[in-house]
């Protein structure tokens, strides 16, 4: 090598700088594009997936409704048939009632002959037959007739007495008896078997000359009969209460089934809606992941290849960090590594476009250079891209090369590096003005006639030569010096 390596900085001319103020706009505005786009893109998205959202909870909110309806009607109608079955058997029960007492009436009527009191009777009668199966608990009202009914046969009624029918009043009571029947025994076993005793007493007293015993053994068993017959009503009575009281207990608790069930559904479905926010989440974020993605590969790619590694490093950990997440089945750091990257990416594109513009510069530099060079008479021989530099090779007629690096220093200012071979590039002036001892290096000299070259369009402006060593003033001396050309 001839020397050491020449430096020299690069001014932008004017006319470049204007250009290149074009270019970052330019730049600048297709970044506000792309952000833009991403952002429409998401929102559409996001638009999208609320939709579905939407849609799909309508239709859980729509099938819980119809369940719940479905449910609702069905308890109506059991309650609905419940009632009515009970208002039937309470019907049944009171129509049976209403007949012994109708029976009773109608015997009375026939012994006592017209009477204002029995029509009155009749017509309490009537009205508790046009209540009968509404609803309406009518027993003790039931009852309360019969007795009437009974107390007026006992006492007479203060018209014309007239021989019983004995047959058919014994008749009478034994069918009224019967009725009882079971639950007779069941609910008042006493007061039946009294009642089975004064019959036959009154089957006893039927005969011929018995009248008297008869008629007073006669009201004491329609009193005994009356009252057993109340009381099995009372107990039978009871006994549907408890039967009611034991359905409404076990309503409850199919109440309370239904009421858990209904808990557990609800669990349920609290899970499922957050399972259902799980997906949403995750849902958002490969969306928002998918808006991103490409425009992040292509920057990783972009910073390795305009030479910031640290910067493709970091982009790197920002994609995998998502692609982990996801995999992983995370909605909360799924969400938030997206946003970490969508949050890096703006930044990252204006520092690859900040690179973009030093390559750009680098290498329209690089191409005037190798037509400066090429106007002195060098030929190119060959280029190479070192990522943050580029490097040229010429070679003079004279055989000498010209190996030239085009980078930047810190501040991003373009640097010409050139390293000489095979060339002897020191004159030594002997002229006797040259009072300091100046010499003439040929090697700069033949530059700064490059750089003259260089900078005629006024896009490009090299600064001084210098290399290590360059003595103070160490310049081409005075026109008209005599200059001995070091062999």
């Amino acid at each position: 090598m001839s020397g050491s390596p020449r430096y020299s900085t690069v001014s932008i001319g004017s006319a470049y700088a204007r250009r290149e103020a074009v270019r970052r706009a330019r730049q600048a505005e297709e970044r506000r594009a792309r952000a833009a786009e991403r952002a429409r893109e998401r929102a559409a998205l996001a638009a999208q997936r609320a939709r579905e959202t939407a849609m799909r909870r309508e239709r859980a909110r729509a099938e819980n409704e119809r369940r719940k309806a479905e449910s609702a009607r069905r308890r109506q109608a059991e309650q609905q048939a419940h009632e009515a079955r009970t208002r039937a058997e309470h019907g049944r029960a009171d129509a049976r009632r209403l007949d012994e007492v109708r029976t009773l009436i109608t015997q009375l009527r026939k012994e006592s002959g017209p009477d204002g009191e029995l029509d009155a009777l009749e017509r309490r009668l009537t009205e508790l037959g046009g209540r009968v199966g509404l609803g309406e608990p009518l027993g003790e009202a039931i009852e309360e007739l019969r007795g009437r009914v009974v107390m007026r046969r006992h006492l007479g009624g203060g018209g014309p007495v007239q021989t019983p029918d004995t047959s058919g009043v014994l008749a009478g009571l034994e069918r009224r008896l019967a009725e009882a029947g079971a639950e007779g025994a069941a609910h008042d076993e006493p007061g039946r078997q009294h009642c089975v005793d004064l019959l036959g007493q009154l089957r006893a007293a039927s005969g011929p000359g018995q009248k008297v015993r008869f008629e007073a053994l006669l009201g004491t068993a329609e009193h005994a009969i009356a009252r057993h017959t109340a009381t099995v009503a009372q107990a039978t009575e009871q006994y549907h209460q408890q039967a009611e009281a034991e359905r409404r207990r076990a309503a409850a608790q199919a109440e309370g089934e239904r009421q858990r069930a209904e808990a557990e559904e609800q669990r349920a479905e609290a899970e499922r809606e957050r399972a259902e926010a799980r997906e949403a989440a995750l849902a958002e974020a490969a969306d928002h992941f998918g808006v991103l993605r490409e425009a992040a590969r292509d920057a990783v790619a972009d910073a390795f290849e305009l030479g910031d590694p640290d910067l493709g490093r970091r982009l790197e950990g920002a994609l995998l960090a998502v692609m982990d997440t996801l995999s992983a089945r995370h909605p909360e750091g799924a969400l938030a590594a997206v946003t970490a990257l969508e949050e890096l990416l703006p930044s990252a594109e204006a520092r690859l476009d900040e690179l973009q513009s030093a390559y750009t510069r680098r290498s329209e530099l690089a191409e005037a250079l190798k037509e400066a060079m090429a106007g002195q008479g060098l030929s190119f021989t060959g280029g190479e891209d070192q990522g943050e530099q580029l490097l040229l090779s010429f070679v003079r007629p004279t055989g000498a090369t010209y190996e030239t690096t085009v980078g930047s220093d810190a501040e991003g200012t373009p640097v010409l590096v050139y390293c000489v071979e095979g060339e002897a590039d020191v004159s030594v002036a002997a002229s006797p003005h040259d009072t300091e001892g100046g010499v003439r290096d040929a090697t700069e000299d033949f530059l700064e006639r490059v750089h003259e070259e260089l900078s005629r369009d006024d896009t490009f402006v090299p600064g001084e030569i210098t290399w290590r060593g360059k003595p103070p003033g160490g310049r081409r001396p005075p026109p008209g010096s005599d200059v001995r050309r070091a062999r």
